[in-house]
């Protein structure tokens, strides 16, 4: 290895690997029957942001709970609420989502929000603008909709998605509580304007 690739293998976002590799991920929008798929992408990506912080029992109750097929078949089933899939070629592995629903949070909703539930990327692939990208996806569904804000919710020890949601112009509206396997956690509830 060279100079600059040890400097690269040291400091990439992503496996030196995943760098020099170009990915064909594609995000189209999530359809009845793909409820599998987000619950898988779902779960995984849950553990991988949550292993060490939540109790492994609660991440599987949790992921049982709130990333089961039958949960994302209800939302895709209901017109309020929008999903899509990205998928990896070749093959079309689930790799993220984007999932929004209208809001559910504890702060004041005017009537032209709409809540970003969650944008899930394998944290393989974090650094390769996929998250970037599913943000694009919300921005341009919430105004050809006639939406004003983005909300969401955030887990306060979750720096690199807070520093994400920064980037993206989000700001810190309030706080929540959120249980996930019977432990109580703290949220930052963020906003923008589309």
């Amino acid at each position: 290895m060279t100079n600059w690739q040890d400097w690269l293998a040291i400091r990439a976002p992503v496996p030196l690997s995943l760098f020099f590799m170009k990915t064909n991920v594609t995000i189209r929008r999530a359809v009845p029957g793909d409820g599998e798929a987000l619950a898988l992408i779902g779960a995984a990506s849950f553990l991988e942001s949550y292993a060490g912080v939540v109790d492994g029992a609660g991440i599987i109750r949790h992921c049982a709970m709130k990333h089961a097929p039958a949960v994302y078949e209800a939302a895709l089933a209901d017109p309020a609420q929008s999903l899509w899939l990205a998928e990896m070629a070749p093959g079309s592995a689930p790799v993220g989502y984007l999932h929004l629903a209208p809001p559910d949070l504890p702060v004041k909703a005017a009537p032209g929000d709409i809540e970003i539930k969650r944008i899930y990327v394998l944290s393989r692939l974090h650094g390769m603008r996929l998250g970037r990208q599913l943000m694009e996806t919300a921005v341009e569904h919430a105004r050809a909709r006639g939406h004003a804000n983005l909300l969401l919710g955030v887990y306060k020890g979750n720096e690199r998605a807070l520093a994400f949601y920064g980037r993206m112009g989000f700001e810190a509206l309030g706080e929540r509580q959120f249980d996930v396997g019977g432990s109580v956690y703290c949220d930052w509830i963020m906003g923008r304007a589309v």
